[in-house]
């Protein structure tokens, strides 16, 4: 037994120190540096490949191990990423890791190194890290061979959104080289002496084929480049479903979303993968894929749908009882039987699916809107009674399923479009008048509104107008066309009762009634206004009698067209106010509303009127004003002619508005800042029936401004000119008062005076007659020659004139006498009308006329004559003497006329005239010569009348001689 326990402890003793050393072992682990690192590069990726191993690991345990790797670029100072990469290591194991660089690797020389440090837990804390191994040296411009210019990397692809980074490596300087990114010149920075790298951020796809980088060295025209291929990210795919239709195939579908296709890279793929049975299946459309139901009777599926591209993976799952996703096959032979006006029934039959049961729903849809909605269900074949639809009216019918064991989806619809039957018009026209006086009648206008599509039931054919009067037993009917919506008649004065019926291929319509009565009265209705409110008027009215059996709002919607666009509301006998609401209403235009009575009767009488404005607007036109009663205080204005009513808003009164130098306004008128900041003075009328002010209190002398506008409740209207008006000055005006009669009183004393002299004068010295102008003109009517007219001087050859000579101071012998006439004898007005006896004469001249006037005697010479003219040589003197009638003159005249007249002598001679309007003085007629004068070669003429003579009735006795006067106050004068 003692040896037991020696044996016992002996044991423990030795392998006490053993436990010590295995725990200072794993508790002190050595360091371990990896060795046998190796660095290559992949340029496809642009990738650092590193490998390496650990060798002597403790009793060739498996450890975890982290390990640091350094990358540095161009010099080992220069580190550009650090990072730790952990994994179990075995003892001789090779270890590889990769690492993607930003910068293309043949843009520069790289440097790698590594250490690691055990992250076992066996090993307990702290640990230390190994020694780093030795820098590992990449450089890929060894292998570029010797062209001049480079750019990497070469055909780069990339997500949308990424950066990317490029270079050129150049032979030569870098100065001589120009980057460009389709087609645009980019600037980079200088990495070394020979390489610069371009930085692209946030990179756009723009096109399947990629997008050109190129760089160019100016020297010797020397090209490299790359493509830089940009794909769209790839999307996870969304809506991932699955469902049958027989419980046999399932069909799946997802929305891919972008297509990232490239040059050089394909469109992504998709793989199908049921989880429960291992299956998988490659799908060959981008958006759905089929799967073929096994016939294990496999309830439950969990899919998962995958999809990869050269940059990115994406996939989503979905687990579902295959008979919770049956969606049945769409309907057929869908069929509409029976229709017609307002039933149809339709049929449909389903593909079993053993022996389960289908919901289906049935839509009846007019007018794009579903009207009916039911539901039925069925084992195959399915039917249903569509009701209560409209006469005449396009209608769809469709049909759709769904399984009935659990309810997934419907399945797709099966349809059909029907027209049902016509039916005659379940509703009378709307129908109203417009009644116009004629002598003896009337001209009735009717208007009826169209059936609207539910009423007329149909297509309107015709309307039938049946007019019969309630006097009179007489009847006659119209039929117009339809589209036509008015007719006119006229009607004698008779009361008459009106059917208008609308008529289509199966019927006629409940008929309109309106009468019109024979004396349907005159009553004055004032007219009320109403304020409108943008495109509707509120209107309400006073009933006038209890048994009205409706009411009717008449308006026009174009009242300034000549059509006027006639509408009417009507309404029922319990209604006194109503809205009218029309599209058409206009700012700005007066809108006439007239409200009728309808009696039991159907006889309309005008009720109320109403005038109003949508919306009122400022008046279009300011008055056009004149001023009167101009005084040195005050002026009146004037605008009588400003039409109110064609304003697009009610005149409620005007502004007058008045600007002068004065700071005070003037009574009435106050004061007011315009826009423009010119002070001013106003006055407003509010009477719109106003048209005259009278501006009162004005300075004389003063220069005032007016300017009358007329304003509604939107404001006043269109700016205008002002216009000018001066006062005048008091004691010019005074001054005026008292200048003026006196102007007037010397002009009317100057006319009268005028008119006075002129008297005067033709009482004393009347103007010589007109020898053209003579009236003994009208009294030659010659046989012989009916165109006597004055004879001209180239027109007569002179025959004879007696000119007496008269020395200055002698006086001048009378014609016919012996006795010598003094001076003041001469003088007399006396006109003589007398013959001239002459001696034999060769010539064979004849007896003449002389015409002599004292009065007027126009000097030829120093010498006076009369004139005389030759009488036959047989004529006694007994003979001579007055023509007693102007026949006799005539005769005389017309027989013997002057051939010539000598010529005058020179010396003094007077030529006489005989004047047709001078009576002789008393006595002239004792003075007549009775010695013819002594006949003388005539040596000047002055044009005279001269006719032939005729022959003379016997001379008449010395005591009935009768003087020229006697005989011309006869009423004809001649000379």
């Amino acid at each position: 037994m003692a040896l037991f326990a020696a044996l016992q402890t002996t044991f423990l003793l030795v392998l006490l120190p053993l436990g010590t050393y295995q725990r200072k072992v794993l508790s002190e682990p050595r360091p371990l540096t990896p060795e046998s690192l190796e660095v290559s590069i992949n340029s496809t990726c642009q990738c650092l490949h590193l490998q390496w191993s650990i060798h002597s690991l403790p009793h060739h345990q498996e450890l975890q191990m982290i390990f640091q790797i350094q990358i540095s670029r161009i010099t080992t100072s220069s580190v550009v990423w650090v990072g730790n990469y952990s994994t179990t290591v075995k003892e001789n194991q090779i270890l590889q890791w990769s690492w993607e660089s930003e910068l293309p690797l043949e843009c520069a020389t790289h440097f790698v190194r590594i250490r690691s440090v055990m992250d076992d837990a066996r090993f307990p804390k702290p640990r230390s890290w190994s020694k780093w191994s030795s820098w590992e040296e990449v450089d890929a411009q060894d292998s570029l061979g010797h062209n001049a210019l480079f750019v990497f990397p070469k055909d780069k692809l990339v997500e949308e959104g990424s950066s990317v980074t490029f270079c050129y490596v150049s032979r030569s300087n870098l100065n001589n080289v120009s980057c460009y990114l389709d087609g645009e010149q980019i600037h980079g920075e200088q990495l070394t002496p020979n390489v610069s790298t371009f930085h692209l951020s946030h990179v756009r796809y723009k096109r399947t084929t990629g997008t050109n980088i190129y760089c160019e060295m100016k020297q010797g025209r020397k090209l490299a480049g790359t493509v830089l291929y940009v794909s769209k990210v790839l999307e996870e795919p969304k809506n991932f479903s699955c469902e049958t239709q027989d419980l046999k195939t399932l069909k799946c579908t997802w929305d891919p979303g972008s297509d990232t296709a490239l040059t050089i890279q394909p469109s992504s793929n998709y793989t199908l993968f049921e989880s429960f049975s291992q299956k998988k299946k490659v799908c060959e459309d981008r958006n759905w894929c089929s799967w073929q139901v096994t016939q294990d009777s496999q309830e439950m599926y969990n899919f998962t749908l995958m999809t990869e591209n050269y940059l990115r993976k994406r996939s989503v799952n979905l687990v579902f009882k295959l008979t919770h996703r049956v969606r049945p096959m769409t309907p057929l032979n869908f069929i509409l039987e029976n229709i017609n006006s307002r039933n149809a029934t339709v049929t449909w039959k389903v593909r079993p699916i053993g022996n389960s049961t289908f919901q289906c729903q049935v839509e009846l849809h007019h007018d794009g809107q579903v009207i009916q909605q039911n539901n039925v269900f069925i084992k195959v074949n399915g039917k249903y009674l569509l009701s209560e639809m409209e006469p005449d009216t396009h209608y769809l019918a469709r049909v759709r399923c769904a399984y009935g064991n659990h309810f997934w989806k419907w399945s797709e619809w099966i349809d059909q479009k029907f027209t049902t039957l016509e039916a005659a018009p379940s509703v009378a026209p709307d129908v109203w008048r417009n009644v116009r006086s004629l002598p003896g009648g009337y001209d009735v206008t009717l208007f009826w509104k169209p059936l609207s599509k539910s009423h007329a039931n149909g297509e309107i054919l015709f309307y039938n107008i049946a007019v019969e009067s309630l006097d009179k037993s007489s009847k006659f009917n119209l039929s117009i066309p339809a589209p036509h919506n008015d007719t006119k008649l006229t009607l004698n004065k008779y009361s008459y009762q009106i059917h208008v019926t609308a008529n289509n291929s199966m019927g006629t319509s409940p008929a309109s009634v309106i009468v019109i009565p024979g004396e349907p009265g005159h009553k004055e209705i004032e007219e009320e206004r109403v304020k409108g409110t943008e495109n509707r008027f509120s209107l309400s009215w006073e009933p006038q009698s209890r048994d009205a059996i409706g009411y009717v709002v008449e308006w026009c919607d174009h009242p300034q067209d000549p059509l006027c666009g006639l509408q009417w509301q009507k309404l029922g006998p319990n209604t006194t106010s109503t809205v009218i609401s029309s599209d058409a209403f206009e700012q700005g235009v007066r809108y006439n509303f007239r409200i009728y009575e309808i009696s039991p009767g159907w006889i309309a009488s005008l009720l109320e009127k109403k005038t109003g404005y949508s919306q009122e607007l400022p008046p279009s036109d300011n008055p056009q004003v004149t001023t009167s009663s101009l005084t040195s205080h005050s002026f009146t204005l004037n605008w009588k002619d400003y039409s109110t009513e064609s304003q697009p808003g009610f005149i409620r009164g005007y502004n007058v508005y008045l600007k002068s130098k004065m700071e005070q306004c003037t009574s009435g008128f106050e004061r007011i800042t315009p826009s423009d900041d010119s002070a001013g003075c106003r006055h407003k009328i509010d009477n719109p029936e106003q048209k005259t002010f009278h501006v009162e209190n004005l300075e004389p002398a003063s220069s005032y401004e007016f300017f009358v506008t007329a304003y509604t409740s939107a404001g006043d209207g269109p700016n205008g000119t002002f216009t000018k008006v001066t006062t005048p000055d008091e004691y010019t005006r005074m001054l005026t008062h008292i200048v003026v009669p006196v102007i007037l009183c010397i002009l009317l004393i100057t006319v009268l005076f005028y008119f006075q002299i002129q008297w005067m004068k033709e009482k004393c010295y009347p103007d010589i007659p007109d020898p053209y102008k003579s009236s003994v003109l009208s009294l030659i009517k010659s046989k012989e020659n009916t165109h006597l007219t004055i004879m001209n001087l180239k027109d007569c050859i002179p025959d004879a004139i007696e000119v007496v000579n008269k020395p200055e101071g002698s006086r001048t012998q009378p014609l016919g006498t012996g006795k010598p006439l003094t001076e003041t004898e001469l003088t007399k007005p006396a006109t003589y009308l007398y013959l001239l006896p002459t001696q034999e004469n060769p010539s064979g001249s004849g007896p003449c006329i002389c015409f002599e006037n004292f009065t007027y005697n126009q000097a030829a010479s120093d010498l006076g004559s009369s004139g005389h003219v030759p009488v036959p040589p047989s004529t006694p003197p007994s003979q001579l003497g007055l023509l007693y009638s102007p026949e006799n003159l005539l005769k005389a005249l017309e027989k013997y006329y002057t051939n010539s007249l000598g010529e005058i002598p020179a010396g003094e001679t007077h030529l006489n005239y005989v004047s047709q309007l001078a009576s002789p003085m008393p006595g002239d007629k004792d003075s007549l010569p009775t010695d013819p004068p002594v006949q003388a070669q005539c040596s000047e003429y002055k044009m005279q009348m001269a006719v032939p003579l005729g022959p003379a009735s016997s001379p008449p006795s010395e005591d009935t001689s009768l003087s020229s006067t006697a005989i011309l106050d006869q009423g004809e004068h001649y000379c």
